[in-house]
């Protein structure tokens, strides 16, 4: 689906380009670990320890093959074939684990920076919660960057509070989680 920005009342001020949202390919890898590095780099630099983002970028700034690879993620699309943003949703948690069976998780959501704040990420949270809620998900579920929690809270997302992930051993990266029942 093409997104142009007049058909979202409310939404940017900014011209935006236009995008398609699509589900993402193994083939997106390389594109989409550039996204998620660039965008986590320059984001949350506000809001994280230089020392803990440049630990936790090899980890979090990677794209994964599985969630490639499942129906859920997705990206968005600029019109010269650029992935201006990535996200999605996977029934399998981050850190693993088991969860009622109609609950979800949010993964891996990123925008370009140069068009951060514009509204593409919240056409694409939409679009993956609407995803999630037609395969049958009641219960979104949420690990965000402490720079992302204000974002999340707008597309409806409860806070349940801050909590710290390892990472690996000795890296401790503060999040927040956050719910959004369907």
């Amino acid at each position: 689906m093409i997104h142009q920005p007049e058909i979202f009342a409310g939404l940017p001020r900014h011209p935006l380009p236009p995008f398609t949202i699509r589900r993402a390919r193994l083939t997106d890898e390389a594109a989409v670990t550039r996204l998620l590095t660039e965008s986590y780099g320059t984001l949350l630099a506000p809001d994280y320890h230089p020392n803990v983002l440049a630990a936790a970028l090899p980890t979090i700034g990677v794209a994964q093959p599985a969630l490639l690879a499942g129906t859920g993620y997705h990206v968005a699309e600029a019109g010269n074939g650029e992935i201006i943003a990535a996200g999605g949703w996977t029934w399998l948690g981050p850190t693993g684990g088991a969860a009622p069976v109609d609950w979800g998780h949010m993964r891996h959501v990123a925008v370009e920076p140069r068009l951060a704040g514009m509204g593409i990420g919240s056409v694409l949270v939409a679009h993956v919660v609407d995803h999630a809620r037609c395969e049958g998900v009641r219960v979104l579920n949420c690990l965000s960057t402490l720079t992302a929690r204000g974002f999340y809270a707008r597309q409806g997302f409860a806070d349940f509070g801050g909590v710290e992930l390892s990472l690996a051993p000795g890296l401790r990266f503060p999040a927040v989680q956050m719910r959004l029942m369907l």
